[in-house]
């Protein structure tokens, strides 16, 4: 009997906590959440299937879409299942909140977060190219300065 048990509780722990698309979608839009995009993961990564990434319009907002998802996931359990609530990161910021909620993580972020870390980029295959690029490049790779003074090189004796 035991036996039984413990393999209903595996195979309950193993589903994701919020259905993909139906729930989480209709979530983000009851919260008017900005810019939805979903990101299949690559095969090679075991831990989800898929991202989805959401837009706040300001901290709040950003913290009210992560209330809302914690909030239908706890609807959808009873009893003891309720110890099974989605893994939350960043509340206390405001700026960037991860909700894994098992094969799904769900990251709502502000604007002006969404668009420094682009995230969309990381995680695309090929990448989306970054106007900043260059930029970036210049700042990483160390310009040496030619030696433009008159004085000759002291020899060390």
């Amino acid at each position: 009997m035991l036996g039984v048990i413990r393999a209903r509780t595996w195979l309950r722990y193993s589903e994701p906590l919020l259905q993909p698309w139906k729930e989480i979608e209709t979530v983000l839009t009851d919260v008017k959440a900005d810019d939805v995009k979903v990101i299949p993961v690559p095969k090679h990564c075991d831990w989800a299937d898929f991202m989805v990434l959401a837009t706040g319009r300001s901290t709040w907002h950003v913290k009210n879409i992560a209330q809302a998802l914690i909030y239908k996931a706890k609807q959808k359990q009873r009893g003891v299942e309720r110890m099974m609530l989605p893994s939350v990161e960043g509340q206390a910021g405001g700026k960037w909140i991860v909700i894994d909620s098992g094969k799904v993580i769900v990251h709502a972020l502000d604007e002006k977060a969404r668009a420094y870390y682009n995230l969309e980029g990381l995680w695309t295959p090929g990448g989306i190219q970054n106007e900043h690029d260059e930029d970036l490049q210049k700042a990483l790779v160390k310009v040496r300065r030619k030696n433009n003074s008159k004085k000759p090189a002291q020899k060390n004796a």
